[in-house]
């Protein structure tokens, strides 16, 4: 090793100074005299003693072992920026970023990056808010405390601006979870005119691995976007979805320290964490202006009901004895003024968000039932 990685290994305490003196092939007496030197007139102190007084951009030696011990105790995995803006924020520290970052490279707390690939160009950002959204799934062991513990994070961001609009730790991705966060972002903003994912099962339905998607196949989410008029995306390689990748990337090595900073230990303060605090925060760090004025954004109007469309819906006849059978459960529809009986006619099964069912005949809402299947009470009323 280099003696300036040898020198920053004993500094941050990761090997004992008399291991140091024999890496490096010195004598300890030696190596107290480069020890005193150092804490006297810094990190050049050591290294260059033409001059015959100290360099002024030299690093006190308290400092320094302050930004090395801070990183291996308090922010460990922290990437350097990140760590940057701690040591700014919280402890009054204003080095700059280049020289953390070669000071933790150098004493092996840090890897260095790897060579960058080819010359990629990145595709533009729309230019109104509102126009294309991401939704994707990163699977992390998100939460240190719950070591070996992999959770599913689900973001759904705006491309014009990278503003994070909606995000959700999960035990699994699924139908069911991404349809909360496009209902919740919806009714809070409004309908938006497209949506980027990967081509998952339940974005599209795609006959053979790896290969297109089947138009005019809709799974349950393809369903409820065309029925807002919202047109689903699938990218069909990893450089596609590149603004989605790199956004799990800066959340994986930013999101676990913060939730270990804050002692937070379970999915669900996880998640009050993320609506209360860090989105907010996130946004404000990496969020950008989008190239235009204005929103293609579209309230959602009166009569639209967002329960109804982000729920699974299956169809099913009804039994001679006015049951439905869904998922292993039977629902039992009571009485109407609609009709005296409604045996073998077919209805709509809608399982929503909440683990709730109803039952739908047309327009008319036959019946709202809980997850065990017992009615809820005052449920027999027309649907808008």
């Amino acid at each position: 090793m280099k003696i300036q990685e040898v020198i920053l290994k004993a500094v941050s305490r990761q090997i004992h100074w008399t291991e140091a003196a024999d890496i490096i092939g010195v004598s300890y007496r030696t190596m107290k005299r480069w020890k005193a030197r150092y804490e006297e007139h810094g990190y050049d102190g050591i290294f260059d003693r033409r001059m015959k007084t100290p360099s002024p951009k030299r690093v006190p030696f308290q400092e320094l072992q302050t930004i090395l011990s801070l990183y291996r105790t308090t922010y460990r995995d922290f990437n350097v920026t990140h760590f940057h803006e701690k040591l700014r924020a919280h402890h009054g520290i204003t080095r700059g970023y280049t020289f953390v970052k070669k000071t933790l490279q150098t004493a092996g707390l840090v890897e260095k990056s790897p060579a960058r690939g080819k010359h990629r160009k990145r595709r533009p950002r729309k230019p109104l808010v509102g126009m294309m959204l991401h939704l994707d799934g990163s699977t992390h062991e998100w939460i240190p405390d719950l070591a070996g513990v992999f959770f599913d994070l689900l973001v759904l961001m705006d491309d014009a601006t990278g503003e994070i609009y909606e995000m959700l730790l999960v035990d699994e991705e699924s139908t069911l979870t991404c349809m909360l966060l496009l209902r919740d972002c919806i009714a809070a903003r409004g309908i938006f005119c497209s949506l980027y994912s990967d081509r998952a099962g339940h974005f599209f339905f795609t006959p053979k691995a790896g290969g297109k998607v089947l138009e005019g196949h809709l799974t349950q989410i393809g369903r409820a976007l065309t029925d807002l008029g919202i047109r689903p995306i699938p990218a069909y390689s990893p450089q596609a979805r590149g603004r989605g990748e790199r956004i799990n990337e800066t959340l994986q090595g930013r999101l676990p320290n913060e939730f270990r900073l804050h002692g937070i230990k379970t999915k669900e303060a996880a998640n009050l964490f993320l609506k209360q605090t860090f989105i907010r925060q996130f946004n404000q760090r990496f969020a950008v202006k989008a190239e235009q004025p204005g929103s293609a954004f579209v309230p959602v109007q009166s009569h639209i009901n967002l329960d109804l469309i982000f729920s699974i819906k299956e169809e099913r006849t009804v039994g001679h004895d006015n049951t439905v059978a869904f998922e292993r459960l039977i629902f039992q529809i009571e009485p109407s003024h609609l009709r005296v009986s409604f045996a073998k006619c077919r209805v709509l099964v809608h399982q929503h968000l909440d683990r709730t069912f109803s039952i739908t005949f047309g327009p008319h809402l036959l019946g709202r039932y809980d997850a065990q299947g017992k009615l809820l009470k005052d449920t027999l009323r027309r649907v808008a």
